[in-house]
């Protein structure tokens, strides 16, 4: 046993790291938007890296619990209850069977996802070595879809306590990105920067765009200044990475997710960097958007700052 779906909310899915290993042969990556999150939450559970968990968006779904198990919510704070009491974000609770978990039907205005992980993870089957959902091609997670009133989900090796649970919280603020209306994406430019003309590039680079309505798991629209080309914007098709920014004809570029297509055929300015893939998880229509170059030995050392600094938390309850 596990949880009942009472209601699912606006778009509830079942994620993990993804799908890694088959953008070759055409299937799409998946798995969480906001990874930071994700590995969070296996973290203070002391799951395993790439545990199966309930991905949130805008408005969280409410379920019961039939049978008891440690969990915790990260990401956004949609301001999820449990028994009509507030959750605190990023600390372990227990939950006993009966229990209900429920999300406000309103919608967030500091982030858009949230995360809601079990100690043990889910026990759906794995597709390709994943059991992240991937709705275009209704697969993995839940029957391949999101998540409705009724739908049963067991858990995989739930846990009634955790050592030191108490201590099973993080004290330092690692909500930054959720409420900040205006962040600064890193990239690292190309593959195709030299498709673009100078005043292109730069207009890239110093320019503010907003984010879109146009934001979903596959891709995040945003609008703003008009991005030249030096000729046409579409090229031979190739792979497409996570962030990889695109630039179609109308100048107005498209930053590909988790559920992006594996190939593409519009020229890449740049690809955001992973430390900062969740900001693009977590942004609302509206919110104010610019970009800053890095160097690839750069964003390898701020993925490397930020995996040692999730690892020490750890040690605060071994």
């Amino acid at each position: 046993m596990g949880i009942i779906i009472n209601r699912g909310g606006s778009l509830t899915t079942i994620q993990d790291l993804g799908r890694i290993g088959y953008q070759n042969q055409g299937f799409a990556v998946s798995g969480a938007m906001d990874h930071r999150a994700c590995r969070l939450a296996n973290l203070l559970l002391d799951n395993e890296p790439d545990a199966a968990m309930l991905e949130a968006t805008l408005v969280g779904p409410k379920f019961t619990f039939t049978e008891p198990n440690c969990f915790v919510v990260t990401g956004a704070d949609l301001h999820a209850t449990i028994n009509d009491n507030k959750l605190q974000v990023n600390q372990v609770y227990v939950a006993e069977p009966g229990d209900v978990v429920e999300y406000p039907v309103r919608f967030s205005k500091q982030g858009v996802r949230s995360y809601i992980a079990f100690a043990g993870g889910l026990n759906v089957p794995a597709f390709m070595g994943s059991r992240s959902t991937y709705l275009k091609g209704s697969m993995g997670g839940f029957h391949g879809r999101a998540l409705k009133t009724g739908d049963e989900i067991n858990f995989l090796s739930p846990k009634h306590i955790l050592p030191k649970i108490g201590r099973r919280f993080v004290p330092e603020d690692f909500s930054e990105i959720y409420g900040n209306h205006a962040v600064t994406l890193r990239v690292i430019l190309g593959p195709q920067e030299d498709a673009f003309t100078e005043e292109g590039l730069a207009t890239f680079l110093n320019s503010e765009f907003l984010a879109t309505p146009y934001m979903d798991r596959m891709g995040a629209r945003l609008e703003g200044p008009e991005i030249q080309h030096k000729g046409r914007a579409d090229l031979v098709s190739d792979g497409i990475a996570f962030g990889a920014v695109q630039v179609p004809q109308s100048g107005k570029p498209i930053i590909l997710m988790a559920d992006r297509q594996s190939t593409g055929g519009y020229t890449k300015i740049a690809n955001v960097i992973s430390v900062d893939l969740p900001k693009v998880a977590q942004r609302l229509a509206g919110d104010k958007i610019r970009f800053q170059p890095v160097t690839v030995e750069q964003a390898q050392q701020l993925l490397r700052e930020e995996r040692r600094k999730l690892s020490q938390l750890a040690e605060r309850w071994q």
